[in-house]
């Protein structure tokens, strides 16, 4: 079934790199990228998509086989309950986790992320090397896949999840004239909110994954239907502190 959900993922990044390509527009924007962001995005693409998921069925999820060894499979769920756990309860500790990762105590590793200038596909894994450990969805997929019996509707949430965290990283926007837009925007975190979350003209909104719910909670909601004018911050970080940051 991990299988299933990392082919969900892909499926969503071909197509969406797809339609970036066939896009006039999309593919200058694609052009004027320089070989630095091609770099670091390349590389984040393949921590986030090849390793991460790697590092989680083999030593994260031993690492609870060690320290759990008795509590394997020992959750009993409906697939509702199981997938509500993925999608809604999980999106909501990374609301937090997004916070966290904007305070002064690790905004010098997360701000990489927001160096880029332009919303694509591509830049949606741009981050330090490292960042990902301090992502909770390293430590908690594997946790709960090590927990549940049946982990089938968990791992669908996980691969929901990842293709609208690639989906709204690009700049693929439903017209508000359409029906799916008037059916999904009251709920669901769109490329244009989090393309004002990357933007240098308001601050601290729109950390929401999935839901636009724990930003509106909790004050930190930005509305527009409009794409802000700048994307990304300026940094005098070198290649390599925005691949190694801090240890170079």
């Amino acid at each position: 079934m991990q299988n299933l959900a990392q082919i969900i993922i892909f499926i969503a990044f071909i197509g969406l790199l797809g339609w970036t390509i066939n896009n006039p527009f999309e593919r200058e924007k694609l052009q004027l990228k320089s070989r630095e962001d091609w770099l670091i995005d390349g590389i984040g693409l393949t921590i986030q998509g090849i390793f991460i998921p790697l590092l989680q069925a083999t030593l994260v999820y031993w690492l609870y086989h060690y320290l759990l060894p008795n509590l394997q499979a020992i959750i009993q769920l409906s697939p509702i309950i199981s997938f509500i756990i993925s999608f809604i309860i999980v999106d909501y500790l990374y609301y937090w986790n997004h916070r966290l990762l904007h305070s002064k105590f690790f905004w010098s590793l997360h701000q990489v992320h927001h160096t880029v200038t332009q919303m694509d596909v591509l830049g949606t894994s741009r981050n330090t090397a490292w960042t990902s450990f301090l992502i909770i969805y390293l430590w908690i997929h594997p946790l709960f896949l090590y927990l549940l019996a049946n982990p089938t509707a968990y791992l669908l949430g996980v691969s929901l999840t990842s293709a609208l965290d690639l989906w709204r990283h690009s700049r693929l926007i439903i017209s508000p004239n359409n029906w799916l837009y008037k059916f999904i925007s009251s709920w669901l975190i769109l490329p244009q909110d989090h393309a004002w979350h990357h933007c240098s003209e308001i601050y601290n909104c729109n950390y929401g994954a999935n839901f636009k719910l724990w930003d509106k909670l909790h004050n930190t909601y930005y509305e527009s239907e409009e794409l802000p004018s700048i994307i990304g911050i300026s940094t005098s970080l070198t290649l390599s502190q925005k691949l190694f940051f801090p240890f170079s």
